[in-house]
């Protein structure tokens, strides 16, 4: 018999994810999603995306126990046979770029249904980012109301916010910095906090455990997401900056910014902007929820406004290198928001395509290791797309590197000398070592000049 039994209602980067880690340390995982082939690839040991290391470890429940991740398209079964629920559902942005709470209601619905024949105490665990207040009063009243029991007395309730990065979402499961558990009663934030004891076991005495209520904890990864947003453009805006004068170079800036023990240097480097399932949702989502509650954020629009600044901005910087763009066959080394992931929800590519296509420019060519199908499905035929970088830059004007994947580290000068046309670069991310590339071919970088 298992020790524990968890249901994970919701199947994309934050539910697979986890529902994969706990399988692998012996839990018993029924993960729900409506999407039958989806449901089916994960029961075949196949991940329906990529997340690095995610499939290795599928590989590895696969091959050692298969019987600990299962994936059911009926969720009310999940909950019914399992003793915590945990809701990793995604909460998109609308069109007035408010949350959009969907499908965080459609399961609790769901749960309710389970429950309402459930006599055992269940915990159900939201972790999906919400705004403060959905736990109690959307998810533990939807509940309340269809399954006739009552949080607190007849079933736990917790919000315990997840700190996933994408690209490394397994590394972060599995070696957390701390765990935040938002629980309506002690005794959900303490049945919560056992099962993690049981899932980390000595990891915690380097990761700790902070209790708190429901709508602190719902505001917890507001505060994380767009403080690490400012963060970003706070350095970019350094960068633009640091363009205005020459003997500025930005990283050696940020660097130094960085190293104040009240700071750390993560998230300070300058480049095309933040994209993601996350940071671009979350900041708009709680900025137009305190707008529904009275208090514009100065802050907040500022932080967006110069994220999406930043397509314009690295376009302006290729065209103060080869002149007007229109007519000219342009490359995009990148297209994924982040290197490790082929997730490209708001990712810099499509800002700086749209302005590319802006500035009439018609001829545009991506490559991308992971995500060019990705990319596809959301662009289209806005731009071509490359099997192989070579491809990427054959016979090409200028280069825009988008995304700071390993294998384009370590291309050298040559290599954009041999392949395009008129070998222009322009380095988004600051990967290149300025000096040796800008003294070997037209070369610009984010939040740097040529020196006098």
């Amino acid at each position: 018999m298992y020790k524990y039994k968890v249901s994970i209602l919701g199947t994309g980067f934050i539910g697979l994810c986890s529902a994969a880690c706990f399988s692998n340390k012996g839990i018993k995982v029924l993960a729900s999603t409506h999407n039958e082939k989806k449901a089916k690839l994960i029961n075949d040991g196949k991940a329906p995306f990529f997340e690095a290391n995610l499939q290795e470890i599928m590989d590895d429940v696969k091959k050692n126990n298969s019987d600990l991740l299962q994936c059911l398209t009926d969720p009310v079964k999940a909950v019914l046979e399992t003793d915590i629920s945990m809701i990793t559902q995604g909460t998109p942005m609308r069109d007035d770029k408010s949350i959009d709470l969907g499908f965080i209601e459609s399961t609790a619905r769901e749960i309710g249904e389970a429950l309402k024949t459930k006599d055992k105490y269940h915990l159900i665990v939201v972790r999906s980012t919400v705004v403060p207040g959905t736990t109690r009063n959307l998810v533990g009243k939807i509940i309340t109301e269809i399954s006739g029991k009552e949080p607190g007395k007849d079933f736990g309730l917790c919000m315990q916010p997840e700190f996933l990065a994408e690209g490394r979402s397994i590394e972060d499961t599995l070696h957390p910095d701390r765990i935040v558990i938002g629980g309506v009663d002690k005794r959900s934030g303490d049945m919560l906090q056992e099962f993690y004891e049981y899932f980390y076991g000595d990891h915690l005495q380097n990761c700790p455990i902070l209790r708190m209520n429901l709508e602190s904890a719902e505001l917890v990864k507001y505060g994380n997401n767009c403080l690490l947003s400012t963060k970003i453009s706070y350095a970019n805006e350094f960068a633009n900056f640091a363009e205005l004068v020459p003997n500025v170079d930005i990283a050696q800036v940020m660097a130094g910014v960085g190293l104040d023990y009240r700071l750390n240097s993560r998230f300070l480097n300058a480049g095309v902007g933040f994209g993601g399932s996350c940071f671009h949702k979350d900041v708009n989502a709680i900025k137009a929820w305190s707008k529904s509650k009275g208090y514009t954020s100065r802050l907040l629009e500022a932080v967006l406004g110069i994220n999406d600044d930043q397509a314009i901005h690295i376009v302006d910087m290729a065209e103060e290198l080869v002149g007007k763009l229109a007519g000219k066959k342009v490359t995009l080394l990148g297209l994924a928001f982040k290197p490790g992931t082929d997730d490209m929800r708001e990712a810099a590519s499509i800002r700086v395509v749209d302005e590319l296509l802006k500035r009439g420019v018609t001829d545009i060519i991506g490559y991308d290791p992971k995500a060019n199908e990705t990319a596809e499905v959301e662009m289209g035929d806005k731009l071509k797309y490359a099997k192989s970088i070579t491809e990427a830059l054959n016979d090409s004007e200028c280069t825009l590197l988008i995304t700071e994947w390993d294998e384009f580290k370590k291309l050298t000068p040559d290599d954009f000398k041999k392949q395009m046309k008129t070998p222009n670069l322009v380095d988004g991310r600051r990967i290149y070592d300025y000096e040796k590339f800008n003294n070997a071919l037209p070369f610009k970088a984010i939040g740097r000049v040529n020196l006098d």
